[in-house]
């Protein structure tokens, strides 16, 4: 009996230790930490000495994103990157609501965790709103800003957005994001303008951090929110003004069918002090735009660093 209890013993330990034997770990070379919350573990990397960068993704990607910019900035820069709670490699709890207005306050608990101080802060997508609420809230602690495809205000009466709402609350949007894996599987690869720059490999490294249905609650959640917290990205847009004047580098996909183009010129108008990249890239510039972008990304920093 003492033999069977302790194979069994093993087993556990053995599936435990492989549970994500499917991590590219030449593609994603970093040491894991977690800071425990009341939802579950959050996880996070923890790169390099020096200033400050914190990395915010949106869905359905994970820290695994900005792996390359992570490598090439982490010699010179402390380079931060988290998985929001129901991604990458954090845990993921069926009760947890996945707003982004929680993702935030999980943020901040991060940040404060950290003691992080004069932060650059990347944003993406859903990671917009998460990372620029703390912003917005704190511009004395955040010292420039770089920003992929995002926004910051109300959704409701946006037409694209209302049309992806209504399906994410029917009965086949539910079946296709908990069954399917559909975000990561199908959404991610058409938000790429060439998909040539989304092999089998690392698109798998997007869709293994979701194995079963139980695992997928987040990437519908944070779905459901795009006009679910309308009215809090709305509210932030009116206290935008505390980061108004902040040095700002924006990288845009001019081929995103999820966030357009006019986006982008509603930043432009906003931001006095914005430097401007587009280009011939979808939703994730990060990936089909890699090396430009981090060249982009190292000389602004140097750049601002002088000023």
């Amino acid at each position: 009996m003492k033999h069977i209890l302790l194979t069994l013993a093993l087993i556990v330990m053995y599936k435990s230790s492989n549970a994500q034997n499917w991590l590219n770990t030449a593609e994603y070379p970093f040491h894991s930490n977690y800071l425990s919350t009341e939802h579950g573990k959050l996880h996070f990397i923890d790169e390099g000495k020096g200033e400050v960068i914190l990395f915010v993704h949106g869905t359905p990607t994970w820290s695994f994103l900005y792996r390359n910019y992570i490598k090439a900035l982490s010699g010179t820069y402390r380079c931060i990157a988290l998985d929001h709670i129901g991604f990458g490699l954090s845990d993921k709890p069926k009760n947890f609501a996945g707003t982004p207005q929680e993702h935030a306050k999980n943020l901040n608990l991060l940040i404060e965790h950290l003691n992080l101080k004069n932060i650059t802060l990347v944003v993406h997508d859903f990671g917009g709103p998460i990372g620029l609420a703390y912003a917005i809230a704190n511009p004395e602690n955040v010292k420039r800003i770089v920003m992929f495809n995002t926004w910051l205000w109300e959704t409701e009466n946006d037409k694209d957005a209302q049309k992806i709402n209504k399906i994410l609350h029917s009965w086949l949007g539910n079946y296709l994001y908990l069954n399917t894996n559909f975000s990561p599987s199908v959404l991610l690869k058409k938000a790429f303008y060439n998909k040539k720059h989304l092999s089998k490999n690392i698109h798998k490294q997007y869709k293994k951090p979701f194995p079963n249905k139980g695992s997928r609650y987040g990437l519908l959640n944070i779905g459901k929110s795009l006009i679910g917290s309308s009215d809090w990205y709305g509210q932030l847009w009116k206290q935008a003004d505390a980061i108004k004047d902040k040095p700002v580098l924006i990288l845009w996909g001019e081929k995103d069918d999820f966030i357009k183009k006019d986006n982008l010129e509603k930043w432009k108008s906003f931001f006095s002090k914005d430097s401007t990249y587009a280009f011939e890239a979808g939703h994730f510039v990060q990936e089909e735009k890699t090396e430009e972008t981090i060249e982009i990304i190292n000389n602004w920093l140097k750049n601002s660093s002088i000023r």
